[in-house]
């Protein structure tokens, strides 16, 4: 057997760098467009716990707590729509982030996106959504060594 198949995980950012430099460049991006970087916290953390990415629900933990994030509003996000704790704009963040991630064809994209546009601009808009594909991206990354 190989080494290779000795192994319970795989490294993927040493097999494939030039693609997690890119991948890496793209948060540049995000937090160059201006995005809130407490909203930017609350959408990662949201996605790694519907996704079940343990990993990253640690880390993100982490870093908004580093951030100045209190622990109340970290520790009632799962139930952000049963609590008061989050702005309109945070709800329709929120809202847009749990569609883009638990893709069901019954979603009202054009009723989301029209929330959305009551408290962003569109560029905002766009980094949000660009936002929610790369914690998507890398929750799966993380849970294939799960």
């Amino acid at each position: 057997m190989s080494d290779t198949m000795n192994q319970t995980t795989i490294d993927y950012r040493q097999h494939f760098p030039q693609a997690f430099e890119h991948l890496q460049q793209v948060h540049v991006h995000i937090q160059a467009s201006g995005l809130n970087r407490e909203l930017g916290h609350l959408i990662m953390l949201r996605a790694s716990q519907i996704n079940g990415c343990g990993f990253c629900v640690k880390m993100h933990t982490r870093e908004a707590r580093e951030d100045g994030m209190t622990n109340h509003r970290l520790d009632h996000l799962a139930a952000w729509r049963q609590v008061a704790d989050y702005t309109q704009p945070e709800r329709a963040a929120l809202a847009w982030l749990e569609a883009l991630t638990i893709l069901d064809p019954k979603t009202d994209f054009q009723t989301l996106r029209l929330a959305l546009l009551e408290h962003f601009p569109e560029q905002q808009i766009a980094s949000l959504t660009v936002l929610c594909a790369m914690i998507n991206l890398w929750n799966r990354i993380q849970i294939s060594n799960h």
